[in-house]
């Protein structure tokens, strides 16, 4: 899976904004982050969200435009296209780890 982290302030901002789509294999990783929302997006994604040691805390899957998510203790949040949690074979509880090149895997 390919990864585009967000840390600065603008980028989480941006967002997936003016995206048309993303691929099956593609996700936004927005560090730090325990809310997102779907405003003015054209399709809809999967919120994978994590504490700061990557556990998986929770998933919304297929999560339409003009949503909002929030998870109290999250660190960060993984949004991939609508699918893209259990293509991945993600659960809450696993836990990620970024590799080198933006690639994200399951080490539990």
């Amino acid at each position: 899976m390919r990864i585009k982290v967000a840390r600065s302030f603008f980028a989480r901002l941006a967002g997936l904004l003016g995206r048309r789509a993303l691929a099956p294999d593609e996700g936004l990783l927005l560090a730090p982050c325990s809310n997102i929302h779907t405003f003015f997006m054209r399709f809809a994604i999967d919120v994978v969200f994590l504490d700061s040691d990557g556990l998986i805390l929770a998933i919304h899957r297929d999560v339409k435009p003009w949503r909002v998510k929030a998870m109290r203790r999250a660190h960060a949040c993984l949004e991939l296209a609508a699918g893209g949690a259990s293509r991945a074979g993600l659960t809450v509880g696993q836990r990620l780890a970024r590799l080198a090149q933006h690639r994200l895997v399951v080490v539990q």
